[in-house]
């Protein structure tokens, strides 16, 4: 195994371990997409319709999970698919994609904080937000400026908990749905009350398809991990391997449960939001079981997803911004690492547009934190997108340039359908995330606007650096398919 000093002339520790990788990936995926949004999803669909909505975008994120592993395993680098974009599509996409990401998860840090302080005052209502937000962008700034490992190890206890939480709460769920804990055994019976199991049709199913990818997100997290992994070419296809049925296991299992328990015309389960934990589809089953203390331990448990998510958010744009200075697409400060091989100039920079974003909701009537909240909406899809593209053209400049599939450390099985069926998913949910503005007689502009201004925003810095730069699609025979930089 190779150990990589770091110096500051531009080279990552190694310090990531296979177990750190397989738990970043779980850890970023499974939050308060699961924990809160989940009850709503089987409201508006019904637990049929959530059940087969979280698996079409499980099916999706498979792909492009292991489109992503393909490319990692063969060319570990923190830059990720914005590098692999620069180097197998074109400079110009690269460039919008490292950015968009970097936007992305800056802005969650000051979502995160935001929730993290919500949930405090469940326990201490009386509490200043702005003190937790603040003792919480400190911890997470600690935890990424201390070393790669520092980050590795709290993301792998924080996903841990959850980890142990749903199991705790699948198993719970199972002996109440047959009767040995709680009250009665409730069998079936809810998935056929009113409409159910598909309540609303087709179209209501569509509808949550953006919520469940919202809750894969940061799946891809081990990507940017990649360049920081000790013998990636080993470790990765492990993580890859084993991260997506342990995710989707988790997400199919749980909605099942929630859906067998709780009816879907329950107005408990509608809200979605970080200050109704009391609500949460989790706390309602524990009550139900009999667990007294169920709200207190899942508000807890609440509070560590929302700080992973943070803590992940800071460690993915942090890189992604020293990626984007080492490639000469950010000032060059920005590239600088510290004597453990932290950036600690991107993470600063980070760290204040992150502390920003969330002053910024806190003056005035905070038009300008929900405008960058929705620029940053759907992110996450346009890096997707990023990636099946990446992968598709990378496939194709490897055997075209003499390379053997059987060389490859983890091939992706299906190519090509794997990329194209993931690009065409993501595609139709970033332009379909709010069809209702389009729907009747006049069009909903402020909700066009407001749903949609992520994609110009996307496409306005990836065709003004196209213009600016003259980029051009690289031709398959001339793709770099070494990485020229040690990352």
């Amino acid at each position: 195994m190779r150990q990589e000093s770091p110096d500051t002339s531009g080279q990552l520790q190694r310090g990531l371990k296979a177990r750190h990788l397989t738990m970043i990936a779980i850890g970023g995926s499974i939050g308060t997409g699961l924990f809160l949004a989940s009850g709503a999803t089987i409201s508006e669909a019904g637990p049929g319709g959530a059940i087969v909505a979280y698996m079409a975008i499980g099916l999706m994120v498979y792909f492009l999970m292991t489109s992503l592993g393909e490319m990692a395993a063969y060319m570990p680098v923190s830059g990720s698919f914005s590098t692999y974009a620069s180097k197998f599509v074109d400079p110009s996409l690269g460039f919008a994609l490292g950015w968009n990401y970097w936007y992305n998860w800056a802005i969650t840090i000051a979502v995160e904080i935001s929730a993290g302080a919500l949930i405090m005052k469940y326990w201490l209502p009386d509490s200043p937000s702005i003190l937790w937000s603040g003792l919480f962008l400190v911890l997470i700034f600690m935890l990424n400026y201390l070393s790669v490992k520092g980050y590795g190890e709290s993301e792998y206890w924080f996903a841990f908990i959850k980890v142990a939480t749903i199991i705790i709460f699948l198993i719970v769920g199972l002996l109440m749905i047959f009767g040995i804990m709680g009250t009665e055994a409730v069998g079936f019976r809810n998935f056929t009350t009113g409409d159910a199991p598909f309540h609303g049709g087709f179209m209501a199913m569509f509808g949550i398809f953006m919520i469940a990818g919202f809750s894969f997100q940061g799946t891809e997290l081990v990507g940017i991990a990649a360049g920081e992994s000790e013998n990636p070419r080993r470790n990765i296809p492990r993580a890859i391997r084993q991260i997506f049925w342990r995710i989707l296991l988790f997400y199919i299992l749980a909605i099942l449960v929630i859906g067998l328990l709780i009816p879907y015309d329950s107005p408990n389960l509608i809200s979605g939001d970080v200050d109704s934990v009391a609500m949460s589809p989790f706390t309602l089953v524990f009550q139900k079981a009999g667990l007294a203390f169920a709200a207190s331990v899942m508000n807890a448990v609440i509070l560590t997803s929302v700080l992973s998510a943070g803590n992940s958010g800071m460690y993915a744009s942090t890189r992604m911004l020293w990626v984007l200075a080492k490639e000469g697409h950010a000032p060059r400060f920005l590239a600088k690492l510290n004597s453990r091989g932290v950036p600690l100039n991107a993470l600063l920079a980070t760290t204040v547009i992150g502390a920003l974003a969330f002053l910024s909701s806190l003056f005035g009537d905070g038009a300008v934190y929900i405008w960058l909240l929705n620029a940053s909406g759907m992110s996450g899809f346009i890096a997707w997108l990023g990636i099946a593209v990446s992968h598709y053209r990378f496939r194709r400049a490897y055997l075209a340039q003499g390379h053997q599939l059987a060389e490859l450390p983890f091939r992706a099985k299906w190519f090509p359908i794997g990329p194209i069926f993931a690009f065409a998913i993501c595609l139709i949910v970033i332009l379909g995330q709010n069809y209702q503005a389009f729907l009747g007689g006049n069009i909903d502009w402020n909700g066009v606007l407001v749903s949609y201004i992520g994609l110009p925003m996307f496409l306005i810095v990836w065709l003004v650096y196209k213009f600016v730069k003259k980029t051009k699609v690289i031709p398959l025979d001339q793709c770099q398919l070494q990485d020229d930089q040690t990352a």
